[in-house]
């Protein structure tokens, strides 16, 4: 299903028991990160998303934790379950080259293909607008400040809105922004990200248009590593089977999510750099200060009682593990389209995405193994991965204790370990330059003697076929259930 908006999300989340109103008075400087943090670390049905109704000093309610589970993120993006969300990926991806014979075949398909192209519907009137204020004040906004060494108050959740001034296509990422005052932020968008490349490409100044609180899809959405040639608003639009509705901004050139809860409209000067952070980030560590480009907000529109969604980073897992988790299984069947040999990926929740990657793979020819890695290090995001560990297909990359063990059991230390450089994220902190270092690729596939090894490699223990059939039918008279 397609939410027209965080409030129907809401009142979804609350339908299943999945979120939980705090009527207590919470501070936003850093009680409102530990009660997430505690409740984000249960595995039970304790970990739920929070409400806080009662913000000392403020009269929006904050929203925090609200994709912090498989089964919320699953509800976010309207599945029953994250792998279902690639589906209709996969349906597109069937179309076969055309010919006489297979012509069936792609008519089949036509229908999903259509019904997958949404693109943005442009509004004139949106529940974002009902109320526009050109008097900025970012103080009445109840932004939190996460961690005790942070360097101020962060939008953590923002949707931010650039075009590029030589294509005018439109990006939508997501950037921290740093509160350094009641009119201006800074603006967080790291080197390599398409949020930067437009400010690089602008002369003077560019326009920026920042959402909070929009509906699941599109907050989700702005967090994708899609191409750069891929309108984010288009994505969500395929996501949700809807299109997104748009408005104009009222002062800047730019269109923005006309169900969203608040709009921060304004611009970045490329030649004004100030010190933002430290701050708490996904790693588990503060990511250091450092000079970011300054965003001038110049009017702030809302809805009635506008309620503020926010995010808490930090060590794993949180929130944001699961809409990295949305990200791995949605992607997969795009990842393999490029590697078919690819069975299955995962991005533990300790690699926190860009530190580790473990791919199975159908191995069916010497060092292939080391051709993933080099392909994985050369697709878009990917650069930036750390660690990549490969096993063979019939390994399950989502067991973490399998994993460790044929790593453990298969490899040498001498031939299957792939030591290169390369970019690296910066929030990585454990490189000796920053954004980037040297990366690791561990070959644990089983190794050919064609790959040179000189001994026999063993068989690995199985239990015979027949035993097995036969056990499974004492088992029951066992009571060992």
């Amino acid at each position: 299903m397609a939410y027209k908006d965080l409030r129907e999300f809401i009142s979804a989340l609350e339908e299943k028991n999945l979120l939980k109103r705090i009527s207590t008075p919470v501070d936003v400087e850093l009680e409102i990160t530990e009660i997430t943090d505690r409740v984000s670390k249960f595995t039970d049905k304790k970990n739920v998303a929070l409400l806080f109704e009662n913000v000392k000093g403020y009269d929006m309610p904050v929203l925090i934790n609200m994709f912090g589970s498989y089964e919320r993120m699953s509800l976010a993006l309207g599945v029953e379950k994250l792998d279902d969300a690639a589906n209709d990926i996969r349906e597109i991806l069937k179309l076969p080259y055309v010919s006489f014979k297979n012509r069936l075949s792609v008519l089949s398909i036509l229908g999903t293909a259509h019904k997958a192209i949404n693109f943005p519907k442009y509004v004139r009137n949106a529940p974002c607008q009902e109320v526009v204020e050109t008097e900025v004040n970012l103080d009445k906004i109840p932004i939190l400040k996460c961690w005790p060494d942070d360097g101020g108050a962060f939008v953590t959740l923002p949707l931010v809105f650039t075009k590029n001034p030589k294509t005018g296509k439109r990006n939508v990422g997501m950037y921290r922004l740093q509160k350094f005052d009641s009119k201006t932020t800074g603006m967080h968008w790291h080197i390599h990200k398409n949020g930067a490349e437009n400010f690089r490409d602008s002369d003077d100044k560019i326009d920026c248009a920042v959402a909070i609180g929009t509906d699941p899809v599109v907050t989700y959405s702005a967090t994708a590593p899609l191409p750069r040639d891929v309108d984010e608003m288009v994505f969500a639009g395929f996501l949700r089977h809807k299109s997104v509705e748009l408005v104009k901004c009222k002062t800047v050139d730019l269109e923005v999510p006309s169900t969203a809860e608040i709009i921060l409209e304004g611009y970045v000067k490329t030649n004004e750099l100030r010190r933002e952070g430290p701050f708490g980030d996904h790693t588990g560590y503060y990511s250091l200060a450092d000079d970011y480009p300054v965003f001038h907000v110049t009017c702030i529109t809302h809805r009635k009682n506008p309620i503020y969604a926010a995010t808490v980073v930090g060590k794993p897992p949180m929130e944001d593990c699961f809409m990295a988790k949305a990200t791995e299984r949605i992607f997969l069947p795009l990842l393999q389209q490029m590697l078919p040999e690819v069975i299955d990926i995962n991005m533990p929740f300790e690699g926190v995405f860009h530190n580790c990657v473990i791919v199975s793979i159908k191995k069916s020819f010497p060092m292939h193994a080391r051709k993933v890695m080099h392909a994985l290090w050369g697709m878009g995001q990917m650069m930036n991965v750390k660690m990549i560990i490969v096993v063979d297909a019939h390994v399950d990359v989502q067991n973490l204790s399998e994993v460790a063990w044929r790593v453990f059991n298969n490899i040498d230390a001498e031939h299957d370990l792939e030591i290169v450089h390369g970019p690296l994220d910066v929030l990585d902190h454990s490189s000796p330059m920053p954004k980037f270092g040297a990366k690791l690729g561990i070959d644990a596939t089983q190794t050919w003697a064609s790959e040179g090894h000189t001994r026999d490699w063993p068989a690995e223990i199985e239990m015979s076929a027949e035993v097995i059939k036969r056990v499974d039918k004492l088992w029951s008279s066992l009571g060992l259930d």
